[in-house]
């Protein structure tokens, strides 16, 4: 190694299923709208019930953008906070998953597999994120 070099301790499996996670999550919440117009015109859905829902899936929004983009640059630029943020958010982003998985109203069988495959990706990012915040944590930077 060169000196002044420092070495690369930026995780190239995360960043793949950030990106992935991105693309995925964009068809998932494309799918949820369509899937929530079609329990609205066709199934006895409560109104109170599916403003709950669809307010739920704006939140669920705002935070899967914001977690991305501290993942994404936490793990490039290598900085621990903005990844321990970027986990932290994945808590809430997980349990709405688990609440699309489960807990609606009226759970199609559609949503009950992209929100179970979107549960996986968290579970790979959030292993992928603990290793990559513990060797950021572990590098010398000086």
């Amino acid at each position: 190694m060169a000196p002044g070099s420092q070495p690369i301790l930026s995780s190239t499996p995360l960043q793949v299923l950030l990106y992935l996670n991105s693309w995925y999550f964009a068809a998932f919440y494309l799918a949820e709208i369509l899937m929530f117009v079609y329990k609205g015109i066709l199934l006895p859905y409560p109104a109170d019930n599916l403003v709950l829902d669809v307010v739920l899936l704006l939140l669920f929004l705002a935070l899967e953008i914001l977690r991305i983009f501290y993942g994404m640059k936490g793990n490039l630029c290598e900085r621990t906070l903005s990844s321990c943020l970027s986990l932290f958010i994945l808590l809430p982003c997980s349990a709405l998953a688990v609440y699309y998985l489960l807990l609606q109203t009226f759970v199609l069988r559609l949503e009950f597999l992209l929100s179970a495959i979107l549960l996986c990706f968290y579970g790979l990012e959030f292993l992928f994120g603990l290793l990559s915040v513990s060797a950021f944590s572990r590098s010398k930077v000086y």
